[in-house]
């Protein structure tokens, strides 16, 4: 049998070249995967599998965590079934260092997930710095880039690794960090089982999944969920659909797999709220506001030993993705004067958009084992191509609004825009680790991007949107580890990303032709791609048998970032390159277990600002000059980024049977956006403390009872702010244009909410 076969991204056991990795760690292995001591009179010692960290998006050997020069952290599904959170993104928000979200769409699925101040969000015109991965297949979705947390099954997750700074074998968005997805399989996840939750908002859930092996080659995986409920809010409702299932061939030699899913997905969002609405939290400022998400997808992918020390891996996939969003907007220029003189008297519009994409691309990669001038080393390289084809089309309709703020429409809708882009990604990267000596290593990585964007006019009355653009740029990393014992590791690194500007972006970035973000595209001029560059030291390691902890210090320096900037006299916009913002910080974290007692907790300190002076429209800041422009100065705060999250999370083991955890979250003040300048008189949101509980009640062996309770002190806060204009000044919040109101507008948080639910298993 040959040494390299099937290797697990986080386990694997193998025959390596004689001094390979000896001196791999522990340090950051959770505490349950220890070697366990062995019975008496055994004549050999059982050693702890060797954490593994993926260093490239597709699946392979990976590299030991003691030579990896970055804080990875590490989520497995025992961790997520644990807790029985609703939606990933609450579990980041809750877990996971340097992680916050915020909740601007008003709705649980539609949030946006913020690491060490960069984003992943579904928010179509969100500048989006971090890249996700399911099982090696990127999902921001080409156009605008966008992360769909709704269409992930969380259920199929096996393993999550969350990967920090600009590590550039992960390629494009990849700013601020990289999230690679492993999913089950019927070999490591066999048996089944079924799962129903109900509680709070009316949300009502089910679950199943079954998986197991056929014959001795083959193995399945499949799960399904649904989820249906009210909101908390009013007019912010779920409906949720996921499949997703996985077929296996393996041999000594091989791997191969074929997996398929999709999602069918309907979300509607209550939107910001201004502050003087807040007696009554729930309502909606406008509505309706609905989003209908679809995708479907198929990958292949596969791993081949071709000798002791060479094996080749890939993947191929086809993903067809459907947005349809209908919402309800006021109308900026009321009052003002129209071409022809008239006054312009139209409350609001209903924007209708729908964006349908078809992605495809492969991957193929080398890893090679073996010695450099006498050293250990391990070389992977590999190539990567993802094209998609898009369209978008955008229509408006004019509407007034009814005393409850509900738009009416106006006759037809009318077609904005109809444009066709193709995108097409290549890349090639490698990253080489040189085991200098038993103590020290030494990573040397690279990527060369090349990316195109073309944008065509669908609808024969818009030549001006047709247009092309080309980046390319070779983005270098290097690493050094330093293992002095088993139980430490310490290490360095600088590393550099790209972003190559969106579809989006480019169609809208002429300051004399503002878009009204996503709708309209016009023939602008090209935006440069955004550069990052991270420098980040650090160590990790183990006390005892117990007791785990990490420490990094980072910085990450974006050249030529993209902001969306407010056209002056309009509610329009449009994007342009400000130059330079940084993101620098702290994290500390460390995990204990007292006898039937678990803590993990964690603090992050993070300073996000402006390194280049820019001139921004923002009218509803209160210290805008005549032209209600303000001036963004190097060292003002970048909005939405907290200076500080502190996380705990207590588990309980009261009986072998009964398990009690909490989670106790806060999260610092952030300035809302419009506030660039950080000088607006409404100051700062304030910062929150938030209590979870959760417990789970084993009947039996197959039986579980559990619930969950979240926001316990049913605090009043909100995760997000931006600056605008309330034009329901009237009578009971109703329509008055003609006296807005100049307010900071919040995403408010949900209260308390309870649930509870049955799990049952079977082999």
């Amino acid at each position: 049998m040959r040494t390299i076969k099937r290797k697990p991204r986080m386990r694997m056991r193998m025959r390596m070249p004689p001094g390979w990795f000896t001196s791999s760690v522990l340090a950051g292995l959770p505490i349950a995967g220890f070697a366990q001591t062995p019975p008496p009179g055994a004549s050999a010692t059982v050693l702890a599998p060797i954490v593994v960290i993926g260093t490239t998006p597709l699946l392979g050997l990976g590299t030991p965590l003691a030579q990896v020069p970055a804080n990875v952290q590490t989520v497995r599904a025992r961790d997520l079934e644990r807790q029985h959170r609703s939606t990933l993104t609450d579990y980041f928000e809750k877990n996971l260092p340097s992680v916050d979200i915020n909740e601007a769409q008003g709705n649980p699925y539609q949030t946006d997930v913020n690491y060490r101040g960069f984003s992943a969000s579904p928010l179509l015109g969100t500048p989006q710095g971090l890249s996700v991965f399911v099982d090696g297949v990127r999902v921001n979705e080409p156009f605008g880039d966008v992360v769909n947390w709704d269409l992930i099954p969380a259920a199929a997750i096996d393993t999550m690794q969350l990967i920090p700074g600009s590590n550039p074998t992960y390629g494009l968005n990849t700013l601020g960090g990289a999230l690679a997805i492993t999913t089950r399989n019927g070999k490591t996840s066999p048996g089944g089982e079924a799962e129903i939750t109900v509680g709070s908002w009316g949300r009502k859930t089910a679950q199943i999944e079954q998986g197991g092996t056929v014959g001795a080659n083959l193995d399945y995986y499949f799960t399904a969920n649904a989820a249906n409920e009210n909101g908390w809010a009013d007019h912010n409702a779920s409906r949720v659909r996921q499949a997703f299932g996985k077929l296996r061939y393996t041999d000594a030699d091989t791997t191969l797999s074929i997996s398929a899913g999709g999602a069918d997905n309907t979300l509607e969002g209550s939107q910001t709220l201004p502050r003087s609405f807040l007696g009554n939290a729930s309502q909606a400022y406008t509505f309706p506001d609905r989003n209908h998400n679809s995708v479907g997808y198929l990958t292949l992918s596969g791993e081949r030993a071709l000798n002791d020390q060479l094996q080749l891996s890939g993947n191929a996939y086809y993903r067809h993705y459907r947005n349809s969003n209908l919402s309800s907007n006021t109308n900026g220029e009321f009052g003002t004067l129209n071409d022809d003189g008239t006054l312009d008297t139209l409350q609001g519009t209903n924007q209708q958009s729908v964006v349908i994409t078809d992605s495809y691309g492969a991957s193929l990669q080398l890893t090679m084992l073996g010695t450099l001038a006498g050293h250990d080393n391990q070389f992977v390289a590999g190539v990567a191509a993802d094209l998609s084809n898009s369209r978008y089309q955008a229509r408006s309709q004019d509407a007034y609004f009814t005393a409850s703020r509900a738009t009416v429409g106006i006759g037809d809708f009318a077609l904005q825009t109809d444009a066709k882009t193709r995108s097409a990604n290549y890349g090639f990267y490698f990253t080489d680790t040189l085991a200098l000596t038993k103590q020290w290593a030494l990573t040397l990585s690279g990527r060369y991007n090349w990316s195109s964007a073309q944008i065509g006019d669908a609808s024969g009355t818009q030549p001006q949107l047709d247009g092309r653009h080309v980046f390319s740029r070779f983005n270098p990393a290097i690493g050094v580890n330093w293992n002095p014992t088993p139980a430490f590791t310490a290490y360095a690194s600088y590393n550099e990303g790209m972003r190559a500007p969106t579809a989006i972006e480019l169609a809208c970035a002429d300051p004399n032709a503002p878009c009204s973000l996503p709708n309209d595209f016009l023939a602008d001029p090209a935006l440069k791609p955004v550069v990052s560059k991270t420098f980040e030291i650090g160590a990790r390691g183990r006390l005892g048998e117990a007791t785990t902890w990490s420490a990094a210090l980072y910085s990450t320096t974006l050249a030529d970032d993209i902001q969306f900037i407010g056209s002056a006299g309009s509610s329009q916009g449009y994007f342009q390159n400000v130059g330079k913002t940084r993101r620098q910080g702290v994290e500390l974290a460390g995990r204990t277990k007292f006898g039937p007692v678990t803590l993990g907790a964690s603090y992050s300190y993070l300073d996000a600002t402006y390194r280049t002076a820019w001139t921004e429209h923002s009218g509803s800041n209160s210290s805008a000059d005549a032209e209600r422009n303000i001036v963004v100065k190097p060292g003002n705060h970048l909005p939405g980024i907290p200076a500080h999250t502190a996380k705990l999370r207590i588990d309980y083991s009261a009986t072998p049977q009964w398990d009690l955890g909490a989670n106790l979250t806060y999260r610092g003040s952030i300035f809302a956006r419009g506030d660039e300048n950080n000088q607006d008189v409404n100051g700062k949101l304030a910062g929150y403390f938030l209590v979870d509980l959760d417990t789970t009640y084993h009947v039996t062996k197959q039986l579980q009872l559990f619930a969950r309770v979240t926001n316990l002190l049913d605090k009043r806060y909100a995760s997000f702010g931006v600056l605008g204009a309330n034009v329901f000044t009237g009578p009971d919040h109703t329509f008055d244009g003609a006296n807005p109101v100049n307010e900071q507008f919040v995403g408010v948080g949900a209260p308390r909410g309870v649930w509870v639910g049955l799990r049952y298993a079977w082999d």
